[in-house]
């Protein structure tokens, strides 16, 4: 049974540009901008193309075309960049702001999380809001009541309970709220990125809490950029860019298809560049290839094959440093590394002279299974950080193969990484005094 149902749903905002005149807003500018205001419609007529200056106010469409739908248990992970539209998306379903064109259907109950205090009065206590939401929901008095020891055991604010809510933390703020919206039973669970602010005990039992959600039969949307937990919790996806849905489909392969969409910054444009990375910037890493089977850049490698990670790395000083270790790591679509690897680890540094080298780690068989992975890269001097990328500096996509012989193993979709090991029966009797033994 669909319980959300959004049709070409679109939110317009306006955006007040300054003007190219005084930028106040005292009597002093007002004059100012009436005195001279004769002499720019003057030169608008002298010179048609004053008139192309930018407008004062531009429109801004937050959404544009939006439309799905959502049955009734399922759990769906909104993702996307900064800006993509997501909360803007559960604003609008939420009620909280109204769609500029387009409709939307919801059936049942809908309890929002969207940000610290959505829904709270700060002047009242934490036990006064408790029932002031259970109102809001529409829940009468004795269901709030039914569920009021669950709600308090559950937030961990029990000693603040009758404390006004402008006091609490922001986690004790989190704590509370989605203690009150996941319990008063609400058809529909919508949860923004708010969680980020609760210590990760306290995010642990909210990711249990909402699969309790979906299991009892009632929907959840859930907009995070911690892309593990949309992986554990949800089982569709719906990818946001630039206020469109870039994909709607099964949750893994709306990672895969995040991750295809983010690799752009694995680009020589982000290397090129000073933004987000740490380091003394005496080295900079300028670019990074992914050599796949047969050593052709930007081939898809298998599972069990060789790959090679080529990094030209700038020694900016003008004289030669020492001590060098170049390393990498390797993450799955949802952000958890899997592997680092350093030179020093295999007892190599290296020495760099001024201006560009080429350094290469080779693997032989690469152990992981078919997906699409991170590359992340990193270069330290005797321990001490010289350039760190915090971002993807490359993507590597394992397709096909075979892993020992075993095809079935890279298509397992069980783990990524298949650790190799060396195994052996014995018919000896096992041994009973193993130190340490109790």
């Amino acid at each position: 049974m669909k319980v959300i149902r959004a049709e070409n749903l679109g939110k317009c905002y306006t955006l007040k540009h300054q003007g190219q005149g005084h930028s106040g807003d005292g009597l002093r500018h007002a004059v100012q901008d009436a005195i001279a205001a004769p002499f720019r419609r003057l030169r608008r007529s002298a010179n048609p193309t004053f008139s192309l200056q930018p407008p004062a106010f531009e429109e801004f469409w937050a959404l544009q075309n939006v439309s799905f739908t959502v049955n009734e248990g399922e759990v769906v992970g909104i993702i996307g960049r900064n800006g993509a539209g997501k909360s803007t998306l559960l604003k609008v379903l939420s009620r909280i702001t109204e769609p500029t064109s387009g409709r939307i259907g919801l059936k049942g109950r809908v309890a929002s999380l969207l940000e610290v205090g959505t829904g709270f009065h700060p002047e009242l206590t934490g036990r006064e809001n408790i029932f002031l939401n259970g109102a809001i929901l529409g829940m009468s008095r004795a269901e709030v009541t039914r569920k009021f020891d669950e709600i308090v055991d559950f937030s961990g604010v029990d000693k603040f309970l009758d404390t006004p809510v402008k006091r609490y933390s922001s986690g004790m703020y989190v704590r509370l709220a989605f203690a009150v919206a996941a319990h008063l039973e609400p058809e529909i669970l919508i949860v923004d990125e708010v969680l980020a602010v609760g210590d990760a005990e306290f995010q642990k039992k909210c990711l249990g809490k909402m699969r309790d959600v979906a299991c009892g039969g009632r929907t959840v949307l859930f907009v995070s950029h911690n892309l593990g937990a949309v992986e554990q919790l949800c089982d569709s996806g719906i990818l946001m860019s630039g206020g469109r849905i870039a994909f709607r489909g099964p949750v893994s392969q709306a990672l895969d298809a995040y991750r295809s969409m983010t690799s752009e910054l694995a680009d020589s444009t982000a290397l090129l560049g000073e933004a987000d990375r740490a380091g003394t910037g005496r080295i900079r890493i300028r670019e990074v290839a992914v050599l796949g089977s047969g050593g052709v850049d930007g081939a898809v490698t298998a599972c069990g094959m060789p790959v090679s990670f080529r990094f030209v790395c700038e020694n900016r000083t003008g004289v030669k440093i020492d001590g060098v270790s170049v390393g990498y790591s390797v993450a799955t679509s949802s952000g958890d590394i899997l592997a680092i690897q350093y030179s020093d680890y295999e007892g190599t540094s290296f020495s760099l002279p001024p201006g560009r080298s080429l350094i290469t780690a080779s693997l032989s068989s690469i152990p992981l299974a078919n997906g699409m992975y991170a590359i992340g890269a990193r270069v330290l001097v005797k321990g001490h950080e010289e350039d760190w990328p915090k971002f993807q500096v490359a993507v590597l996509t394992v397709d096909g193969g075979t892993y020992g012989g075993n095809s079935a193993v890279a298509h397992s979709g069980r783990a990524s990484l298949i650790l190799p090991a060396e195994w052996a029966i014995s018919t000896e009797a096992p041994r009973t005094d193993y130190p340490g033994k109790v």
